[in-house]
């Protein structure tokens, strides 16, 4: 991989992020080319939610940067000369979480159409014409009128994904979003986001899922301790892994 931070779409230079006296992160660098996925791999509190976080800034970082094609983005709000705002970065990179996040009282078509009437100032008819496209796209076309409370996991996080791709985003992050889901309802979810792999979207995806992240990830991080240990290719990292305390990792979730 030869991309560096001033030609990728969306970059962290040295990232760093502490709860206090804990560090969690301590020190990374990611490179995000255009149309590129990349899976974050480890084991729990090795740092994986708290760095996508931070790449949209729903985290600020202690320390380190992060860039949006080459400009880096500030801690406000508003651009500022050559500094991106976070208000643009996260128009710009999606953001799709563990627990859905949909507004409880707002129907599925609302949910999706929110950001684009009330951030982007899309007129509404144009807003619901792309919602219905997407929620045609991630299967869930007859449930433009229904309540999350009446969906399913999996259909709440397959509207989540719409709603994230309704803002046009450049990057799409998605953190451990099949983890609080029943079994039988991963799959759903995963074909979705193997749909948009194909189709070209870059992606940041935290997952314990190895089987799917060594099928669509072109590169996969493995964090362990807050630093990245390995980064390479799903052959390299998860079918046939070299460092010990990765293979241990992996094994766990072989069986």
């Amino acid at each position: 991989m030869t991309t560096t931070s001033n030609d990728a779409v969306l970059a962290a230079v040295g990232l760093r992020k502490s709860y206090g006296a804990l560090e969690v992160l301590k020190g990374l660098d990611l490179t995000l080319a255009r149309g590129e996925v990349v899976a974050l791999i480890g084991p729990s509190g090795s740092g994986k939610s708290s760095f996508i976080r931070c790449l949209n800034m729903m985290e600020t970082p202690s320390g380190g940067d992060i860039l949006f094609r080459g400009r880096k983005v500030g801690d406000k709000f508003r651009d500022a000369g050559e500094t991106i705002g976070i208000g643009t970065l996260r128009r710009q990179v999606g953001m799709v979480f563990q627990h859905f996040n949909l507004f409880p009282h707002k129907t599925v078509l609302q949910n999706v159409t929110e950001g684009p009437i009330v951030v982007c100032k899309t007129p509404r008819k144009e807003a619901e014409d792309r919602a219905r496209e997407l929620l045609a796209k991630v299967g869930l076309a007859d449930k433009h009128a229904a309540y999350p409370n009446h969906l399913s996991g999996g259909q709440k996080q397959r509207v989540a994904i719409a709603r994230a791709l309704a803002m046009d985003p450049q990057v799409l992050l998605l953190d451990e979003v099949t983890s609080a889901l029943d079994p039988e309802l991963v799959g759903e979810v995963l074909t979705v986001i193997r749909q948009l792999a194909e189709a070209g979207m870059t992606m940041a995806i935290v997952t314990h899922e190895m089987a799917f992240a060594a099928d669509v990830a072109s590169r996969v991080l493995f964090l362990d301790q807050g630093v990245i240990a390995e980064n390479g290719s799903a052959q390299d990292v998860i079918l046939k892994p070299t460092n010990p305390r990765l293979q241990a990792f992996v094994a766990r979730f072989r069986g």
